[in-house]
């Protein structure tokens, strides 16, 4: 089930928030655990059990650590070692064995194997448990109902953000429920629908205009097409976040923001505090810290910020782009803070220089093969396919130069201050709820007519 589905929107929601505000405090758990599980297994049936065995697996994890004090490193030894093993074996055993059989020339077998979604988040959010509580920063939790709810959250379950026990626990036994909050938790859900429904959706039909045209791509139509892969990418996981948030508002919990307005960055480094900022802390807290960080010397650093962006390419899927994108931009921030911090530019060519890197990245990320991304590269350039502009680039342009604006606009903090100004403001209540369900009607509108609107991060 997704959010952006007529089935979730007046069918699932409904219920349960209905039966969430019905039941008492101590209930809450209990149909927010089952609820979650519901939502899952509506389109996982059989990858329910393997989330079970998760929760079972660390809860216990959880107990034996605080009950046995002396075995707790090896504890969290074996518990990082399995759940890096379930996440691995799923993701990477196809990857592995290719790679096998094309540098030692073997025939091993592979077998498909469906990829269970939202396993990276919420295997994420069983490690930082494990590992927090080792580092002694909570005790465990002993209620299951309450641990599973944390685990299983359908709000951020399938593509994040990723929330990390320590900065729900008390939530978790102690959350207050009002009206107030749940109005404020529907606006920013709308939000984030109408950027999935309304933007994302809308600037990816030109990216898959772009991707059918193969390799007679002209050089504009293949920027055009990069373009609108830039805007869908944000619109799409940013419109989930917002939906996400909103949700967790509108039962009670506080999520972090999992994005600042990443296209108004003005260096790659600042970039990536502002894109996915869950992901980002997680790899600091748990990757780059007990690495050394940057409070070592200049090598032993250079190999930090590599690990740590080879981890982040291979986290989000099992290919060579992956790989060859977290290491391009564990390069480019390299490449920042050993040079070019140290010479002065204008703020408007940082930012200029940031979303060009930017945007050839999302060439890497949205390929399906290394081979592709690089003739795609090589049409921006005027080096491959039809050079400059041709009928087909004219087209494009024509029928989505206006979407692409709208998105341009909407990207930046501008579109974002005056709806926390309206948000403020007593008199635009009533304007902004009507705005709201403007939207709402909109999206739906665009729903009934698509048959599915899978988040663009459900792949990872």
């Amino acid at each position: 089930m997704v959010f952006s589905s007529v089935t979730f929107l007046f069918i699932f929601l409904p219920v349960t928030l209905l039966l969430y505000y019905l039941v008492p405090e101590k209930g809450k758990n209990l149909v927010l655990l089952v609820l979650s599980l519901i939502f899952y297994a509506w389109g996982e049936p059989l990858y329910v059990f393997l989330m079970l065995y998760s929760i079972l697996f660390n809860y216990g994890m959880g107990l034996l650590m605080e009950k046995h004090e002396g075995a707790k490193k090896q504890i969290l030894i074996f518990s990082v070692i399995i759940n890096l093993f379930i996440i691995g074996f799923f993701k990477y055993y196809g990857f592995l064995i290719e790679n096998l059989n094309a540098v030692f020339r073997l025939s091993l077998p592979v077998r498909k194997i469906a990829l269970p979604i939202g396993i990276s988040f919420y295997t994420f959010q069983a490690l930082s448990y494990v590992i927090d509580l080792y580092r002694g920063r909570f005790k465990a939790q002993k209620n299951f109902i309450a641990f599973g709810a944390y685990i299983t959250m359908f709000p951020q379950l399938i593509a994040g953000p990723i929330v990390r026990y320590e900065d729900i626990k008390d939530q978790m036994t102690n959350r207050r429920l009002s009206g107030a909050r749940l109005g404020k938790g529907a606006l920013r859900f709308i939000i984030g629908l109408a950027k999935k429904v309304l933007l994302a959706n809308l600037i990816g039909a030109l990216f898959n205009e772009v991707q059918a045209l193969g390799a007679e791509v002209s050089t504009l139509s293949a920027w055009l097409g990069a373009l609108a892969y830039t805007f869908q990418i944000y619109f799409d996981f940013s419109g989930y976040s917002d939906m996400a948030i909103g949700l967790g508002d509108m039962l009670g919990f506080h999520f972090s923001e999992n994005f600042k307005h990443p296209y108004f960055a003005d260096s790659v480094t600042d970039f990536w505090r502002r894109w996915h900022i869950s992901l980002g802390t997680w790899f600091r807290e748990y990757v780059y810290i007990p690495l050394g960080g940057n409070r070592v010397k200049v090598l032993r650093h250079v190999f930090n910020i590599l690990v740590v962006w080879l981890l982040t390419g291979l986290w989000h899927g099992a290919s060579w782009n992956f790989v060859f994108w977290g290491l391009y931009y564990g390069l480019l921030l390299l490449f920042e803070k050993y040079i070019l911090d140290r010479i002065r530019l204008p703020k408007i060519l940082r930012r200029l220089m940031m979303i060009f890197a930017v945007i050839i990245g999302w060439v890497f990320f949205s390929a399906e093969s290394l081979p592709q991304a690089f003739q795609t590269l090589a049409a921006m350039f005027g080096a491959g396919g039809r050079a400059g502009i041709d009928e087909t680039a004219r087209y494009l342009l024509k029928s989505y130069g206006l979407p692409l604006i709208f998105c341009a606009f909407f990207s930046f903090p501008a579109a974002h201050a005056l709806l926390n100004k309206c948000e403020k403001e007593t008199t635009l209540r009533v304007p902004l709820l009507l705005f709201a369900v403007v939207l709402l009607i909109l999206s739906t509108a665009c729903l009934v007519t698509q048959n599915y609107n899978p988040f663009l991060y459900f792949r990872f």
